[in-house]
């Protein structure tokens, strides 16, 4: 189970805002997962730039998870999103960043995200000192995991292709974090609660994806390995 640990009041935090504009919101108004996805990744850049910090590391995200507050909701079109950022514990080589999103005084959303810095070539990276020099006050010393869970899809579940897009894809190559949470758009076609994404692997700009989808799932898949796991609940 994913924690979704609150603000400490030692150490660093950036705060941000973002429109909820026409792209990012569903035919009714609200914002999408995907558009939340994209919000957490500009915020996560927005910081990274403000710390100053000269570093050749990639960041990639290997897990997502994202749900409503208590109390709190979806965004809508129109209104104005802040959003908090801040480490919330690390590992080995990979730390966790939480971003709470707030309309107002109003907590709407929260987010865990787990991020693993790599080099040019792909390779995981030790956490560099650099980086506890900046962030290591408000990890606070919290060890975070960076196990994902393995699933695959039932051999029933309804599959179809998902196709890859030129501008889905990011400087390194592969689909952008926040062009697969399209998928779960796709197929989360109720009110979600929570939602969750897991990266096994990068995907590529020309190989062929499938998406299966079952009650709450969603996997995406090329040449029947799992590239992305998805799960979401609904009220």
């Amino acid at each position: 189970m994913i924690e979704f640990v609150p603000l400490a009041a030692p150490g660093r935090h950036f705060t941000n805002s973002r429109r909820v504009r026409l792209s990012d919101a569903n035919v009714d108004g609200v914002l999408r997962p995907d558009g939340v996805a994209r919000y957490l990744q500009d915020v996560a850049g927005d910081d990274a730039d403000d710390t100053v910090v000269i570093s050749e590391d990639v960041w990639v995200v290997r897990r997502t998870a994202m749900r409503v507050a208590p109390g709190g909701a979806w965004p809508r079109l129109g209104e104005v999103v802040t959003l908090t950022t801040w480490c919330a514990g690390t590992g080995a080589a990979w730390a966790e960043r939480r971003t709470d999103l707030r309309v107002g005084e109003r907590l709407m959303m929260e987010s865990a995200a787990l991020w693993v810095p790599v080099d040019p070539t792909g390779r995981p990276l030790r956490l560099r000192t650099s980086f506890f020099d900046v962030y290591g006050e408000a990890a606070a010393g919290r060890h975070v995991s960076g196990r994902v869970t393995v699933t695959s899809p039932p051999v029933s579940s309804p599959r179809r292709p998902w196709c890859v897009r030129r501008s889905d894809l990011d400087v390194i190559g592969h689909v952008n974090n926040a062009a697969v949470w399209c998928a779960l758009s796709e197929v989360a076609s109720e009110s979600v609660r929570y939602a969750s994404l897991v990266h096994h692997g990068p995907i590529g700009a020309h190989e062929s994806v499938t998406m299966v989808h079952g009650p709450g799932r969603v996997w995406l898949l090329v040449d029947g390995e799992v590239r992305v796991a998805g799960e979401y609940r609904v009220e």
